[in-house]
């Protein structure tokens, strides 16, 4: 065993070569839709209405004398409620595709899983079926974010749901301040309201990419106001505290606090030098730049050729 703890014989730069050809993958998990917690949820939000509707229609009926009145207030009750169970109906079956996929991502850890697993989304489900499109978006961004980001625009924004149509912005958005491409990435980002997400995690991966892209351009108080809202130490943002230290990072930049920015920057470092490079692009703030390649370089982490490659 050598002084500087390496095996003895090991090359000097050999843990680093090995730290470089490492394939950088983050895994998020995804919340179970169908657990215990999201099913009281949905009852509530769901239940408590209808229970409202049926209680004040019993009550106009049990008073009124007119029979036309009394139908209309029992009806409409009923007809709430079928349209209300249809719409359980729906979302348990959307519920159960999404853990189905989520399932199937779960088992990605090498390129050959990944192929495979593109074959089973192609064969599985529809072209432009969301959650598909999602996991599909997930394991292409690992390779090629350009083929990721097309993945991503077959979902027809006007045609979802507003939720989702609000993550496939955010996605799009992601991939695009990934390849330093701040405006389309502003643009999508500003059509994405937080109020319509409930589910915590959802809301903070979100609120990450639009605190960054509204820092990188020229809205940074309001980035940092949003940004503040969520914990990367929080445990529950344990998986998302990457992409929240890095908005950090350029949110903390574009507000010149540099204590602040260069500690969000060591977090990233923590987990894995090479989170740093993304910071390395030429349109990123100058400040970011210069800080994120001196913390690689004397970590000692990731060798300086492949610094000047990033650059």
């Amino acid at each position: 065993m050598s002084k500087d703890g390496r095996p003895s014989g090991a090359a000097p730069g050999k843990s680093k070569k090995k730290l470089s050809q490492k394939p950088l993958v983050q895994k998020v998990e995804a919340p179970d839709p169908l657990s215990k917690a999201a099913i009281k949820q949905m009852v509530i939000r769901l239940g408590l209405p209808i229970v409202a509707v049926w209680v004040i229609g019993i009550c106009v009926a049990g008073v009124s004398q007119s029979t036309t009145t009394r139908t209309i207030a029992l009806v409409v009750p009923f007809i709430l409620t079928l349209g209300i169970g249809a719409v359980v109906v729906w979302a348990v079956r959307q519920a159960k595709k999404a853990k189905s996929v989520a399932s199937l991502l779960s088992g990605v850890e090498t390129a050959e899983d990944r192929k495979i697993a593109l074959e089973k989304l192609d064969a599985g489900y529809g072209k432009t079926d969301p959650a598909a499109v999602f996991a599909k978006a997930q394991l292409l961004l690992q390779e090629d974010p350009r083929k990721a980001l097309e993945t991503l625009e077959l979902i027809d924004l006007t045609k979802v749901m507003a939720p989702v149509a609000d993550e496939a912005r955010a996605q799009r958005s992601m991939i695009h301040l990934l390849l330093g491409e701040v405006t389309p990435a502003r643009d999508l980002a500003d059509g994405i309201d937080l109020s319509r997400h409930q589910e915590a995690r959802s809301r903070a991966m979100m609120g990450a990419v639009i605190s960054e892209a509204w820092a990188r351009s020229g809205q940074a108080k309001k980035a940092a106001e949003t940004l503040e809202l969520f914990n990367p130490e929080d445990p529950e943002f344990e998986q998302l505290a990457p992409q929240l230290h890095r908005a950090r990072a350029f949110v903390y930049a574009a507000t010149g606090d540099t204590q602040k920015m260069r500690r969000a920057l060591r977090k990233l470092l923590e987990q894995d030098a090479r989170l740093l490079a993304g910071f390395l692009q030429k349109r990123t703030h100058p400040l970011l730049q210069k800080e994120a390649k001196k913390m690689l370089e004397q970590s000692g982490q990731v060798p300086r050729k492949m610094i000047v490659q990033r650059h």
